[in-house]
């Protein structure tokens, strides 16, 4: 496992807040929000998420989940959705199956649209899964649902305005 931070060489942004009833930064991940599909015996539940403190000009937000931990030279996306409205600064537990109006969800690296919760390796340590709420300059990015969470953060280098984090953390002994 690396101690870097994945978003260390992106242009430095102002950090706003985000909060969740479901996880905690550095706590482990309750098992709702661990894999089912993946087979770590959870059930996919996306977690409930609030934010506040965005920068001025926030014309719309992206939420991505990602695992640097994961034994591939480029992580694995758990969940991207890009296009929130910037009047919605909350989802509710489960917000991924059934996103705010006007959201668009991107396929994951397991291959679905959906939230696909912590998985990593039997054995292969504790892997850090960053929550990253983003806000956006526009009030839409020009990525649509075959976009993968990599291209939708290409297009965010150029519209990100600011940025808020919360990691939660899961291990398969």
């Amino acid at each position: 496992m690396y101690d870097r931070h994945p978003y260390a060489d992106l242009p430095e942004l102002p950090e706003f807040t985000v909060t969740s009833t479901d996880v905690t930064e550095g706590a482990t991940f309750a098992t709702p929000q661990v894999s089912g599909i993946m087979g770590a015996g959870g059930e996919d539940v996306s977690p409930q998420l609030s934010w506040s403190g965005a920068p001025e000009g926030t014309k719309s937000y992206v939420v991505t989940m990602f695992d640097p931990d994961a034994p591939t030279p480029s992580g694995f996306w758990h969940w991207c959705l890009s296009n929130i409205p910037a009047d919605v600064t909350e989802l509710a537990t489960g917000a991924a199956s059934n996103p705010p109006k006007g959201a668009v969800k991107q396929r994951n690296d397991g291959g679905t649209d959906e939230y696909l919760g912590a998985a990593p390796p039997e054995g292969h340590g504790p892997h850090r899964y960053i929550i990253c709420v983003t806000a956006v300059d526009v009030p839409e990015l020009e990525v649509d649902e075959s976009s993968s969470p990599a291209v939708v953060n290409f297009n965010l280098f150029s519209h990100a305005i600011g940025r808020a984090f919360l990691t939660p953390v899961y291990e398969v002994a």
